[in-house]
């Protein structure tokens, strides 16, 4: 379930090259120009949408991707990056925790991060039980 709160969030500063790359090739020019055009250069309709996206999808290599997918990738990127409930519900602009639950998917990158900040907590366990001995000794 959506807020309908979509923009506004923080953009990664890491990605305005790329953004700005496709700008200038594609976009219309100014401020309030579109960010996606047709091939005439008029808006995107519904009835021009499907097959447009599906040239685009197949000339990047990935024939078959949903537009949904990219909003889908981009809530399972977040939530790896450890977000929590409540920040991925407001980056996605969710209502609900069930929506936001969605995109936390278990990923083997993220779990491997989980078990190495296992590891983490083991060792300093281990180190700090085994200092009261050694200064006794000292």
């Amino acid at each position: 379930m959506s807020t309908g709160l979509g923009f506004g969030q923080a953009f990664p500063a890491d990605l305005v090259p790329e953004l700005r790359w496709h700008l200038e090739r594609f976009a219309q020019p100014g401020e309030r120009g579109l960010v996606f055009v047709g091939p005439k250069g008029a808006p995107l309709r519904r009835s021009n949408f499907r097959p447009i996206w599906a040239k685009a999808c197949t000339a990047a290599g990935v024939p078959g991707l949903h537009f949904h997918d990219l909003r889908h990738t981009g809530g399972t990127l977040a939530a790896a990056t450890g977000a929590t409930l409540k920040e991925l519900m407001a980056r996605l602009g969710h209502s609900s925790a069930r929506a936001a639950m969605i995109y936390q998917h278990a990923t083997r990158d993220r779990d491997q991060v989980i078990a190495n900040a296992l590891g983490g907590l083991a060792r300093q366990a281990r180190a700090d039980a085994v200092q009261p001995e050694s200064a006794d000794n000292a």
